[in-house]
């Protein structure tokens, strides 16, 4: 076909919009997470409309190539999804402060109306990138004989492109360069070569235009006076916030706060004070060793070096970068301390030792990791717990709506042959297991052995102790809908 671009241009365009769309799909994901978190119901979002976005581009590009089999204008459509593209990390921040502030009015309207603002930005370049393989296809075709070697070679070569920016981004470029500029990255080259396609000289400033953007200084990803220290580690968005004398740990979208600090104060007036009234469900004097599973910046560690000064602390946290941040910003320096980067569950079973306490607080919000409520994790902390030991899990729940608490809870007693739920505010109730079977008058009992201010809180909590009685839904490795109670209750609590 006359005009068409030899194979050494069009099938670099091809690997170039396969790898570029799949990039930014992963950089996506991290551009939304900072205000919206990275829950399932974000990526099921992102991930369900960029799929519509490809199958429109399918659809669209196979007929347009049938009606103007012209190579120019496939490649004036991937330069404008390039340039597209770069302008989203700039374009996409501004819209989903909005959404922040309307979460902060707790407005739904608000929140979903950024968020489909937002994911609606990636319509046109996305759509324009499923264009390209048919396009290239119909522009290859030289007859039906060859039809199938054609449309195997173009698919291939687009897929091995998405291979590589699904894993490349992850793996060595967000973490290295970060979101912002990996964007401007696979734009650029998507531009460059769609820019010896056209092959004018006017175009060839567009990839020159659009890497330039790599030097432009990057600026606070959530812009805030009160913020010490912000960071896109490779797992999350961590930003540190100092308000008065007390500093806050927030992840992503910064909902909820992970940890909490305060050099004049050891109380913190949350769940992560209920946490020192644990051990004492189960056993009759002070614990020798205690496991933290989600020890964040170590609000809990800091309590026990206070009333448990002999107690050995194993902190497990699965983001180095938090843990970073506990040292630098929550004095999280404590000789009873031991910190291990890992995930709770493989820590938990590779561990050799035994503990009288493990508390439980790991969550990637708003989702507490299905694996660490099922029945065969609670049998593992189980047999990781000395005679007399307890284990105690908070589980974040909306006012009015406590299904995913009393799976859990229900899932514990099948394990466990004591177990009891504490209110701990509006949002926090936790759930207690005891290794031996107890009673609540057993804490009574027990309260001449704690520490005084510890005295102190167990009388504000042991009226509010209720016991959990055996039967409900069981949750397993196998099946653990946990997102999908998550979800609800987030729905039901937005929109009510």
């Amino acid at each position: 076909m006359t005009g068409t671009p030899p194979g050494k241009i069009l099938y670099p365009l091809v690997f170039a919009g396969g790898m570029t769309t799949m990039a930014t799909e992963m950089a996506g994901s991290r551009l939304l997470a900072p205000f919206f978190g990275n829950s399932l119901f974000i990526w099921a979002n992102l991930i369900g409309l960029i799929l519509i976005y490809l199958t429109l581009g399918y659809y669209l590009g196979g007929k347009l190539a049938d009606r103007r089999p012209e190579p120019r204008l496939l490649f004036s459509l991937t330069m404008t999804a390039a340039v597209t593209i770069a302008l989203l990390p700039f374009v996409a921040r501004p819209i989903m402060r909005v959404a922040v502030r309307g979460l902060e009015q707790v407005s739904a309207g608000a929140f979903l109306g950024s968020f489909t603002i937002t994911v609606l930005l990636f319509a046109l370049p996305i759509t324009i990138l499923g264009m390209v393989t048919p396009f290239a296809i119909r522009l290859r075709m030289t007859g039906i004989e060859t039809a199938g070697n054609v449309a195997g070679g173009m698919y291939a070569l687009s897929t091995v492109g998405s291979i590589i920016g699904t894993f490349l981004p992850v793996l060595l470029l967000i973490p290295l360069i970060g979101t912002r500029n990996t964007m401007l990255l696979f734009a650029g080259l998507l531009a460059a070569v769609s820019a010896v396609g056209l092959g004018r000289g006017f175009y060839a400033g567009a990839p020159m235009v659009i890497l330039a953007g790599l030097m432009i200084p990057q600026g606070a990803i959530k812009p805030d006076p009160d913020t010490l220290f912000e960071i896109d580690s490779p797992y999350q968005y961590v930003q540190v916030v100092k308000r008065g004398n007390t500093t806050y740990l927030k992840l992503n979208e910064g909902w909820a706060v992970h940890s909490i600090y305060n050099p004049d104060e050891i109380f913190t007036a949350a769940y992560w004070d209920y946490f020192l009234v644990g051990p004492w469900f189960g056993n009759d004097r002070e614990p020798g060793r205690v496991l933290n599973i989600g020890s964040a910046a170590g609000t809990m560690a800091r309590q026990y070096s206070r009333f448990y000064p002999d107690t050995l602390v194993d902190g497990v946290e699965l983001d180095p970068d938090v843990v970073e941040a506990g040292k630098r910003f929550f004095d999280m320096d404590f000789p009873n301390l031991e910190v291990f980067v890992a995930d709770g569950r493989p820590f938990l079973k590779t561990s050799a030792r035994s503990y009288d306490f493990i508390a439980v607080d790991a969550y990637r919000q708003p989702y507490i990791p299905f694996y660490l409520t099922t029945r065969e994790f609670f049998q593992e902390t189980r047999d990781s717990l000395n005679a007399g030991g307890s284990v105690m899990i908070n589980v974040a729940h909306a006012p009015g709506d406590e299904r995913l608490a009393d799976a859990i809870g229900a899932t514990m007693r099948e394990v466990f042959p004591s177990v009891y739920s504490i209110r701990a505010g509006s949002f926090n109730l936790l759930l207690i297991g005891t290794r031996e079977p107890s009673r609540t008058i057993d804490m009574k009992e027990r309260m001449a052995l704690m520490p005084p201010e510890v005295q102190e809180l167990a009388l504000e909590i042991i009226p509010r102790v209720t016991e959990v009685k055996p039967g409900g839904r069981i949750l397993t490795d196998d099946k653990a809908p946990v997102e999908w109670l998550t979800d609800q209750m987030i729905i039901h609590y937005v929109t009510q």
